[in-house]
C-alpha cells in the first residue's frame, strides 16, 4: 500500500488528501496546530470566499501578481468550474456576488469546512494534530518525516504548509535543495500616520483609483479610510502587485488617489466650472459634488482654504485648481503597513522553476510535491488564493497515484 504524508492541514492540504486517497493508498495529514482549516474558517469575514467567477484562464491568471504563468498550465487540469462542480457534488451550492467573488449560499465558512472534513473522513484519511514536522529526509525507498522524537516513514510527501513570514519557515525545503524566494507581505493596508485623512475613519468611496508615485502600479475599486490610513479592495490589490516595490521602499511612498476613478481631469474641472456657473450664490461646503461623502468634501474644502461661508462666485481660480487636484490626484504619504494576521498572505516561497506545474512534483526530489501558498504564488483578494490552493492541491494529490 502506498503511504502518502501531507504536511499542513489547510485548504491545499485537505484538497490534496482527498485526491490522493483511494484504493491502495494510505494518506496522513500532519498539522502542527490543534486545529485544521483555520484560514478557511476566518476567510471572507467568516463566509469563505471559495473562488472567483473568472471562467477564462486568460482572465483568471491576471489576478496573480506572482505565479500566473505557472498557474496557466495548472488551470488546464483544474479550474474555477471544476471547483464549483466539486463542492456542488457534495451538496455545497455556491453563489456569485456582484464583484465576482463566490461564497457558499449559506454564507458560512463552516459549510466548506464540513464538506472537506466529511470527504476526508469518508476516504479514510488520517489527521494528526499537534504534529509539527522538523525535517523531511529522503531515503532510498521514500521519505522519513521527523516530528520531534517521532518519525514516520512514507512513500511520498505533499507539502502544503502554507506561507511563512520568515525564511526559517522554508528551511526544510531549502535543505532538500530547493531555491526559496524570500517571503514578503502581500495584501496589506497603507498606514498614513499624521495625515489629516485618518481623522475621518469609516468614510468610503465605491470606486477610487490608487497609484503608487514613480511607478506604473495602480488599481481601482472601493476604498475605505481607517484610523491608521487607507484600506479596501483598491488598496489591498495594489499592495499585492506592489509588494516587492513597497518592500524595497520600506513602505515609505506616496499614493495618488483619484476619488472618482472613471473621471478624467478635464471632466472634473468642467463639472466644477459648470456647477459654479449654475449656482454662483450657493455655499461651496453645502453641496458635495461627484457624489462624494459630505465629510470628505468638507475635508477638501478645508485643504483648499475655502471658508465655510464661501459661495461659489467668490472662489478664486487658485482654489478651484486646488479643489480639482484634491479630487483627481490626492497625495497621501504612506508610512508603514498593516497586515491582516488571520488572512496573512505572503509573496515568496518555493521557487516555481523547481516544481513541475503539470504534476506539482519537485524537479529535484522525486516523490516530493508542493501545493498552496508554500509555493511562490499569491493572488489578490477575491477568492484567487483559494482557487490556487484547490488547483495545486488537486494536481499534487492525483499525481501521487501515478507510478513513479
Amino acid at each position: 500500500m502506498l503511504k502518502i504524508g501531507i504536511i499542513g492541514g489547510g485548504a491545499a492540504g485537505f484538497f490534496a488528501a482527498v485526491h490522493a486517497a483511494g484504493k491502495g493508498s494510505e494518506v496522513i495529514i500532519f498539522e502542527k496546530t490543534s486545529r485544521t482549516l483555520a484560514k478557511v474558517k476566518v476567510s471572507g469575514g467568516g463566509r469563505c470566499n471559495v473562488t472567483h467567477a473568472a471562467f477564462q484562464t486568460s482572465h483568471l491568471v491576471k489576478n496573480y501578481p506572482r505565479g500566473g504563468k505557472f498557474l496557466k498550465k495548472a488551470f488546464k487540469r483544474f479550474q474555477v468550474k471544476d471547483t464549483i462542480e466539486w463542492f456542488e457534488n457534495r451538496g455545497v451550492k455556491l453563489k456569485t456576488e456582484e464583484d465576482g467573488r463566490m461564497f457558499p449560499v449559506t454564507d458560512q465558512s463552516q459549510t466548506i469546512i464540513d464538506a472537506l472534513c466529511n470527504e476526508v473522513e469518508k476516504l479514510g484519511v488520517k489527521v494528526r494534530l499537534k504534529s509539527p514536522v522538523d525535517k523531511i529526509e529522503k531515503v532510498s525507498q521514500g521519505f522519513l518525516i521527523h516530528m520531534g522524537n517521532h518519525t514516520e516513514k512514507v512513500d511520498k510527501v505533499i507539502v502544503t504548509s502554507g506561507g511563512s513570514p520568515k525564511m526559517e519557515g522554508f528551511q526544510m525545503y531549502k535543505a532538500l535543495g530547493h531555491e526559496i524566494n524570500p517571503p514578503i507581505p502581500s495584501l496589506f493596508t497603507f498606514n498614513a500616520p499624521g495625515e489629516d485623512l485618518i481623522k475621518m475613519p469609516g468614510i468610503s468611496v465605491p470606486n477610487a483609483h490608487v497609484k503608487l508615485e514613480g511607478t506604473k502600479l495602480s488599481y481601482e475599486g472601493p476604498l475605505l479610510i481607517t484610523h491608521w490610513g487607507v484600506s479596501g479592495p483598491a488598496v489591498l490589490k495594489l499592495s499585492a502587485f506592489g509588494a516587492e516595490w513597497l518592500h524595497e521602499k520600506t513602505y515609505q511612498a506616496n499614493a495618488h488617489i483619484r476619488w472618482c476613478a472613471t473621471l478624467k481631469e478635464e471632466e472634473i474641472r468642467q463639472k466644477i466650472e459648470n456647477y459654479r456657473s449654475k449656482h454662483p450664490k450657493r455655499k461651496v461646503i453645502g453641496h458635495p459634488l461627484f457624489e462624494l461623502p459630505k465629510r470628505l468634501w468638507e475635508h477638501f474644502i478645508y485643504k483648499c482654504s475655502i471658508t465655510n461661508d464661501e459661495i461659489w462666485k467668490n472662489v478664486s481660480k487658485k482654489q478651484i485648481n486646488s479643489l480639482e487636484q484634491h479630487i483627481f490626484c490626492y497625495i497621501l504619504r504612506i508610512n508603514g503597513k498593516t497586515t491582516f494576521k488571520e488572512e496573512f498572505v505572503t509573496a515568496g516561497g518555493v521557487n516555481l522553476k523547481d516544481v513541475d506545474p503539470s504534476t506539482m512534483e519537485s524537479q529535484l526530489v522525486p516523490g516530493l510535491y508542493f501545493a498552496g501558498e508554500v509555493l511562490d504564488i499569491d493572488g489578490i483578494t477575491g477568492g484567487f488564493n483559494f482557487q490556487a490552493a484547490w488547483t495545486t492541491g488537486y494536481i499534487a494529490g492525483t499525481s501521487t497515484k501515478k507510478d513513479p
